[in-house]
């Protein structure tokens, strides 16, 4: 929980309340625009909650704020300062939000005026850091919206009414400098992320340094106290200094905005001394550089940049003709350095900090230098692919660094561990909103006095930040006109005009189409996901269309199509259309859907198990240049990744895994777990029933186990000790032998245990297993029901072959015959509270066919154990690895990763589980970035790595831990013995 500052609350308080303004004023209305919800680390809002109160009590507007989970400011603060919760902004003149707005949220129609003399309606406005005034071709379309005739949203829009784009990058002050933005607080916790960061990469190469213990920014409560622990590591580098073998800490910043004055200001409290670029060889190779200390250069552009003529730096010339000049980063500043923090931004046009060629030169120089040089970089200003060439893309907050190493890098040369994450302020999100509500407040009172007709105290600087207004591109915008060619271009297309004697153009995005097959429990969060990329255009394929209509209904860049999976001339054309087909149909059609997806070169991606008629396809896929990727899910799926991700960590750690544990489950939560077998359906009941029929093999403790299909419900582990809340039993997980393999565990002989198995509450294996004996999950044969009180009693028929006469009394007797005393009472319960024993009148229909009796009990228990509306929902999925030092043998450390996630009123948890992780791979595979062909899982970081950055974006993230002492081995196998011995 983040608390606010009483004192810097009633301080904040005093100064809005301290204007007066005339309530008696035509009313404007200001909407504050939810950030998504769904991401967890965009923490930031544009106004606090004093600031609203001033506005509706002293300015006498009406406020509304979209209703969502503000994670900064609760909604009620909202509430009580005056605001109004809305679903939509539309009533809303002035518009304010953080960063760009979604397309498919976009209002852009005019209001009604707030003046009896301003005519019936006028423009609106729009305040957000657009992301479009560099032309950036992603976000064309959203400008587009702004302009006349452009764009959806146009038709019913007068011209000359087109909304106003204000963009807070260009709001600047009388000095000339930004005066609303986070780049403070982006220098704050980008610095203490790079620094954080540079010390792992020094892990890697075997040397631990002070600034392990630099503090993460999310992970404290205020900037004050993350100054407090950073002095910490600054008095343990004064009193012990940094590691020799590395030699002197050289930090670089680079540029002059507020960004570096974030960055400057934070390492002021290591012990720091301050040199120049042309101190750095001598520093450097100087054995006796007071190691205590930590050296920091300010590189300024007259320090690396020159004419290419020999000449020297003018700021002047610099700026008129940047195509003279050349960056010596690479050999003046580089090569020295033990971090870079770079804030410069860059243009088209003007010279690199460093490009890719200039990095192999730096890289060269670096090893000549010393061990550790040039290793990390945090490249906050985080322009992909712009300033430092080397930046392939950003990273989050859940996953903070990785490796870049460009083509041009040869391969003695190390890569460069890159610090990129592009919402760094929303790690200091109290701080930062703060500020940037006092700094926004002067500019939303000038607006609202222009909207009442007014003079406005700040109409220059708004005017300036202006990128369109009235359908017209702004001043020097006027510039963007040439990259929203370039996107027209892209996007334009004949068509037939309405007469057929004529040809127009239309603007239709150029999308990328994906086909999803199914409409099932778990469809939905991976129609939602997929859909917030503006450039998809997905078909959802079902043979319910009513289904599929209510997952597309609010995505204007979806629709629902009726399909029969067997109609396949309709299903390889849309197949064909495509560019990646996900398939959520039954593990059945997957393989007829895959030869489809060879045939027409197109990816498939599916949350299935590999089965054997998949694996048969690998070569044929992988000779086609096709990627069949699965077991994408839950489990399968988020355990694979965050298996390997974990094992990856262990390694990089010069440990060597010498048990591998895992368990996961899809459960009720426990308020609403209280019916038969503990459990409700949030996903395929067939599926669940039928995993009840599945031996299994493992490995535990040293010992080969392997427990046939008909065991397997009565060879369970009573305990599972995951949770000291949650109490839980577990059943083994068909062959987990092969993941031995799967996750590169190393030899088997090696691994004293090697289980992945299912989580359900306790009670639940004994449940089932009566209902095995019983013959209720018999899938090889049939029986025709003529009412639900005989399904028992014909099921025992058909599994014994013994006829039972047709009376409760006969039937009971048959029961007692085959189950154990012990469990009679527990099975008599859940057959009366399933309506086996009674006649009911509101039972679901009976078959009217031959029907295996799985399939009817399937059709029974989807009824009676469904979620009510109320209800939620639960994942926990849980892995335990005990790893094993390689320089100290018989040293053992367990490692936990874990997740316990519930159902939202949105979607279920294992909705979320499932069709998150689907479209996270699947928007992965569209994009060209995973290079897999074949048949395949997810344990390639190609897919593991963005697909749990994603997970950790949406609430989704596995929490680890370390710990020493007794895993849950002999807890496990204590257990299984004590089954065994009962059976």
């Amino acid at each position: 929980m983040i608390r606010r500052s009483p004192l810097s609350r009633v301080f904040l308080s005093r100064r809005l309340l301290s204007t007066t303004a005339a309530v008696s004023q035509p009313s404007v209305t200001l909407g504050i625009r939810r950030e998504d919800p769904e991401r967890i680390w965009e923490r930031r809002c544009p106004l606090t909650p004093e600031a609203v109160e001033h506005l509706v009590k002293k300015e006498g507007i009406k406020v509304l704020v979209q209703d969502c989970d503000r994670r900064v400011f609760p909604i009620a603060d909202f509430v009580k300062a005056g605001a109004q919760v809305h679903p939509t902004l539309e009533p809303a003149h002035i518009v304010i939000g953080i960063k760009e707005t979604p397309l498919s949220e976009l209002v852009t129609a005019p209001v009604p005026s707030p003046t009896r003399d301003g005519g019936s309606h006028v423009p609106r406005t729009h305040l957000m850091f657009s992301h479009t005034t560099k032309g950036q071709p992603y976000n064309m379309e959203l400008l587009s919206r702004f302009l006349k005739k452009e764009g959806a949203g146009h038709a019913q829009r007068p011209q000359g009414m087109e909304p106003r784009l204000i963009d807070y990058e260009l709001l600047v002050g009388p000095d000339g400098k930004r005066s609303v933005g986070f780049g403070w607080f982006a220098g704050v916790a980008g610095a203490l992320e790079s620094l954080s960061a540079m010390a792992h990469a020094h892990l890697e190469i075997g040397v631990a340094s002070p600034f392990l213990h630099t503090p993460r920014p999310h992970t404290h409560p205020s900037i004050p106290s993350l100054r407090a622990k950073l002095r910490e590591v600054g008095a343990a580098i004064s009193a012990d200094g940094t590691p020799p073998c590395l030699g002197p800490f050289v930090i670089c910043a680079t540029g002059s905005g507020k960004v570096t004055q974030g960055v400057l200001d934070i390492v002021q409290e290591l012990p720091i001394v301050n040199v120049r670029v042309q101190d750095l060889p001598a520093l450097v190779s100087n054995p006796g550089t007071d190691l205590r200390k930590v050296y920091l250069v300010h590189a300024l552009p007259g320090d690396y940049l020159a004419r290419a003529d020999g000449g020297v730096y003018s700021r002047e010339d610099y700026y008129q003709h940047p195509e003279n000049y050349v960056s010596e980063f690479n050999t003046k500043v580089a090569p020295y350095l033990t971090l870079l923090l770079n804030g410069v931004g860059w243009g088209v046009g003007f010279p690199r900090l460093m490009s890719n060629e200039q990095l192999v030169v730096a890289l060269e120089h670096a090893r000549q230098v010393g061990r550790g040089r040039f290793l990390s970089v945090g490249d906050i200003s985080c322009d992909i692919g712009g300033g430092l060439e080397f930046l392939a893309r950003s990273s989050t907050l859940s996953d903070p660094h990785y490796v870049s190493k460009p083509v041009d890098v040869p391969q003695h040369l190390p890569g460069v561990q890159m610090m990129a994450v592009d919402i760094l302020p929303s790690a200091l999100p109290l701080d930062a909103s703060q500020h940037f509500s006092q700094a926004l407040l002067p500019y939303l009172q000038s607006l609202i006095s222009e909207y009442r007709g007014g003079d406005a105290a700040h109409k220059g600087a708004l005017d300036a930040a202006t990128v369109a207004r009235q359908g017209e591109l702004q001043g020097k915008h006027a510039g963007l006109e040439a990259p929203l060619k370039v996107w027209r271009d892209s996007v334009a297309l004949p068509a037939a005009s309405a007469s057929g004697s004529e040809s127009k153009l239309t603007l239709k995005p150029k999308q990328k189409k994906v086909l999803l097959l199914g409409s099932g429990m778990v469809a939905g969060p991976a129609v939602d996901e997929m859909c917030r990329r503006s450039d998809v255009e997905l078909i959802v394929a079902s043979n319910s269309l009513s289904e599929a209509e209510n997952l597309v209904s609010h995505h204007p860049n979806a629709r629902a199509l009726l399909l029969a999976v067997d109609d396949h001339e309709k299903v390889g054309s849309l197949i064909a259309e495509s560019d990646v087909v996900i398939s959520l149909l039954p593990v059945p059609f997957h393989p007829s859907i895959a030869e489809m997806c060879i045939k027409h070169g197109k990816h498939l991606v599916t949350a299935s198990y590999i089965s054997p008629e998949m694996r048969a396809l690998h070569k044929s896929a992988e000779s086609a240049g096709v990627l069949l990727l699965n077991e994408i899910g839950l489990d399968p799926g988020i355990d694979h990744c965050s298996a390997m991700s974990l094992i990856a960590e262990i390694r990089a750690q010069n440990k060597r895994v010498v048990s591998f544990t895992s368990f996961c489950g899809g459960l009720p939560a426990p308020e609403s777990a209280d019916v038969p077998l503990g459990y409700k359906f949030s996903w395929s009941p067939r599926g669940v029933l039928g995993a009840a029929l599945n031996g299994a093999r493992f490995k535990l403790s040293g010992r080969d186990w392997e427990i046939p299909g008909k065991d397997i419900l009565a060879s369970h582990f009573p305990d599972v000790p995951i949770s000291n809340v949650l109490k839980m039993e577990g059943i083994a997980n068909r062959d987990s032998m092969p993941y031995a393999d799967t996750y590169n565990l190393g030899p088997q002989a090696g691994l004293r245990t090697v289980l992945r198995g299912t989580l359900r509450y306790p009670g639940f294996c004994d449940l089932m297993h009566c209902f095995k004996v019983l013959g209720l999950l018999e899938a090889n044969s049939t029986i025709v029901l003529g009412d639900w009180t005989s399904f028992i009693r014909l099921c025992l028929q058909n599994r014994y072959g013994t006829q039972i006469p047709n009376d409760a009394a006969s039937t009971l007797s048959a029961i007692s015959s085959v189950i154990p005393p012990a469990q009679i009472d527990q099975l008599a319960g859940a057959m009366s509270w399933l309506s086996l024993l009674h006649a009911d009148f509101a039972m679901p229909p009976l078959p009217k066919k031959p029907t295996a009796p799985i399939d009817i009990f399937t059709t029974l228990l989807a009824h009676k154990l469904r979620y009510e509306p109320q209800e939620r929902d639960m994942v926990v999925l849980s892995h335990e690895i005990v790893a094993e030092s390689l320089a100290a043998p018989g040293v053992e450390e367990i490692y936990t990763s874990s997740l316990i996630t519930y159902g939202t009123p949105r979607a279920s948890a294992m909705a979320r589980c499932v069709g998150l992780p689907v479209a996270f791979a699947a928007l992965e595979v569209l994009d060209g970035k995973v290079l897999l062909r074949g048949v395949q899982g997810p344990t390639d970081k190609s897919i593991y790595g963005p697909v749990l950055r994603g997970l950790e974006e949406v609430g989704l993230g596995m929490k680890e831990n370390v710990r020493t002492g007794e895993g849950m081995e002999a807890i496990l196998t204590k257990g299984l013995q004590s089954r065994i011995r009962q059976e």
